[in-house]
């Protein structure tokens, strides 16, 4: 006899997006909790910002590693998580770069304008930050409708050039150690290779 798998009610639903939510709001409360408490090094300016903006990383490489995850394990329903994932990372890295403008800087544009020009690291850091803005703003299911499944999984593409102009701003950042963008880099070329795997799978299952 057959068994039949159940459906989650939405009780379990609700309890495991309230624990996701829970799980990328954490980096930021911890964060919180260790600048109020002085715990943030000689530099805290420096650490907070580059803290945000690696956990801003993170969490774009967890929302691409949710599609080969659900395929992997058999869970389609961990793809609804990538949007709340997505958006917080977007989140992290909004927060990272307010924090280098309004604190480190003051909000003295004309000193941001500079860096941006002369220093590759903000170069690269800012065009991933503004290809990252349409994505957050249509991740609603409102604008999957306006612009239709197909444009809107084209524009959504953008994110497999924002992650590695993360890794570079990240790794041009960094002095001395350069083992964790390595690993990010690493990561993601991992996830490309999948997609790339996957995708010749289903062209082989297509074709006659």
């Amino acid at each position: 006899m057959n068994s039949v798998r159940k459906r989650p009610s939405k009780l379990q639903d609700n309890l495991v997006y309230g624990l996701v939510w829970l799980a990328c709001f954490a980096p930021l409360a911890w964060l919180a909790w260790r600048g109020f408490a002085g715990e943030l090094g000689a530099n805290p300016i420096d650490k907070l910002i580059r803290d945000l903006g690696e956990w801003g990383l993170r969490l774009l490489l967890v929302g691409l590693a949710i599609t080969p995850a659900a395929r992997i394990f058999k869970q389609p329903r961990l793809v609804r998580f990538r949007r709340t994932v997505g958006l917080f990372a977007f989140a992290y890295i909004l927060l990272h770069l307010l924090t280098y403008v309004g604190v480190d800087l003051f909000f003295d544009w004309n000193q941001l304008w500079k860096d941006i020009l002369k220093r590759p690291f903000i170069t690269l850091g800012m065009l991933g930050f503004v290809l990252l803005i349409p994505l957050a703003i249509t991740s609603t299911n409102g604008w999957v409708i306006r612009m239709g499944r197909a444009a809107w999984s084209r524009l959504h593409t953008l994110v497999y050039l924002i992650v590695p102009l993360g890794v570079a701003h990240y790794y041009l950042l960094v002095k001395a150690d350069h083992r964790p963008p390595i690993v990010y880099g690493a990561i993601f070329a991992a996830l490309m290779l999948w997609r790339v795997w996957e995708g010749r799978g289903a062209l082989k299952k297509s074709s006659p």
